[in-house]
């Protein structure tokens, strides 16, 4: 007997006309929301009720830093300055007499401005940054070159109900499959029948470890026998955390809702001592020629990465050696390789002994013992670490060599703003994808299908070392 959660009977009762629909046509029947549609659509198709299409494509988007741009585009402020000479102009305009030369709008005689067309409204930068994808190639071009947009690809799910699909009973709103303390209380509704004659149950199994939680307590061990000790915090954190005691750009597009979730409201950065925020300040203002906004600082995320986590910690321990394992949430399309939820292993040494060729020797004996004996390192680069390096092992049954993470030692912008006196040596690690290695898998899904026969499958002790 199939069992289906409330979202996959809305998308399937949405599909029941046979027609192809995407993840907006659905939520616009089903009222679930596009992330309901989507997931109901994925698990739909893992029973092979649905048939889901795919279809990667490109857009162009603008940045902040073009948002801020389009109200009072700065190559216009050059027809204010008619019969100036350009020793006279602003030195923050004075790059883009180029373009309005080239567009024909000024001229330039005798180091002189003259206009020569005074429509703002025709001026092709500012309508290829209002229409950037109609813009022509030379005018994409020169918004690339500006940061004012930037080439996302994105990925179009639809869907069309499958003959098996076509055959499935679904409940009417009458017959539950999810029961509520409300709907018990109030006596008035119909449920299900289920039928539990013995000969139809199956026998049931034994409980077992799941891969994840199995690699989990291995990697803790492995640490914690190097003499490390364990990071600990929140999935919601603030911005502040995540990205700026990282030195990571207020304008930088990892920020955008594309590829970070946003949660409601502001932290009043209450936890943040004042001396960090007024480090952070200086290093942003000095480090990229622009004003650092506090309010920025303040929002609530979802955290992208683990890295959060040794940032907190240096701000109050300054030296010592940490680690950390847990989950990081990035707004992405799920597919073989990406998940929207996924786990991270962080590390961090601080100390004034500590060498390159240390955070060299940690790795290669972290991954030996993870069960990887050829392991080599390749030049890098990272936001938070310089210089840096990936880690790659060799996975003898594809014989490939394989990249598992990133390393590197603290950039002092970083150091500067958490008010860290020694080195530091990073390193962020995936969890999935040796995992994927190890047990043989092509998708990472895998793991989160609840699929019974994948996780009878998976031996014990499948990692590494035994014990």
């Amino acid at each position: 007997m199939v069992t289906l959660s409330s979202n996959e009977i809305a998308v399937l009762t949405s599909l029941k006309d046979g027609k192809e629909k995407g993840v907006r046509e659905i939520d616009a029947d089903a009222k679930i929301g596009e992330d309901g549609a989507r997931r109901g659509i994925f698990f739909l198709s893992q029973k092979g009720l649905v048939d889901m299409k795919v279809k990667e494509r490109k857009a162009i988007i603008l940045t902040e830093k073009g948002k801020s741009a389009l109200p009072s585009l700065p190559d216009l402020k050059l027809l204010e300055c008619e019969g100036k000479n350009i020793r006279e102009i602003d030195r923050e305009i004075l790059p883009f007499l180029g373009p309005m030369k080239t567009f024909g709008f000024i001229s330039v005689e005798n180091g002189t401005i003259k206009v020569l067309a005074k429509d703002k409204a025709k001026y092709p930068i500012l309508l290829g940054l209002k229409s950037p994808e109609k813009a022509e190639k030379p005018i994409l071009d020169e918004l690339k070159k500006r940061g004012y947009v930037e080439e996302k690809e994105s990925k179009e799910i639809s869907a069309r109900i499958t003959e098996k699909g076509s055959g499935m009973k679904i409940s009417s709103g009458s017959d539950l499959k999810e029961i509520t303390s409300e709907i018990l209380k109030s006596g008035k509704r119909k449920f299900a029948k289920l039928n539990i004659a013995p000969e139809t149950v199956e026998p049931a199994s034994s409980g077992k470890i799941h891969p994840i939680s199995n690699a989990i307590d291995r990697i803790k061990g492995i640490f914690v026998s190097m003499g490390f000790e364990e990071m600990e915090g929140n999935y919601i954190e603030e911005a502040f955390w995540n990205f700026d005691a990282l030195f990571q750009p207020q304008d930088h597009p990892s920020r955008e809702l594309a590829d970070t979730f946003y949660i409601r409201g502001k932290s009043d950065l209450k936890d943040v001592p004042k001396d960090i925020l007024a480090r952070a300040k200086a290093v942003h203002d000095h480090g990229w020629k622009g004003s650092w906004d506090i309010e920025e600082a303040k929002k609530l995320i979802l955290r992208t990465h683990t890295t959060v986590l040794s940032a907190r910690t240096l701000a109050k321990r300054k030296k010592g050696k940490f680690f950390a394992i847990g989950r990081v949430f990035r707004n992405e399309a799920i597919d073989f390789k990406h998940l929207a939820e996924f786990h991270q292993v962080e590390g961090i040494i601080a100390d004034e002994s500590v060498t390159f060729r240390q955070l060299l020797g940690i790795l290669k004996t972290f991954y030996s013992r993870m069960g990887f004996n050829k392991i080599r390192f390749r030049p890098s680069y990272f936001p938070y670490t310089e210089p840096s390096l990936e880690i790659e092992v060799f996975f003898e049954p594809r014989q490939e060599w394989i990249e598992l993470g990133g390393a590197g030692i603290f950039r002092p912008e970083v150091c500067d703003i958490l008010g860290c006196t020694y080195p530091v040596l990073a390193f962020g690690l995936s969890l999935e994808r040796p995992l994927m290695m190890i047990l043989e898998t092509n998708d990472i899904r895998a793991f989160y299908n609840n699929d019974v026969d994948f996780l009878k499958s998976v031996k014990r002790e499948f990692i590494g070392e035994k014990g």
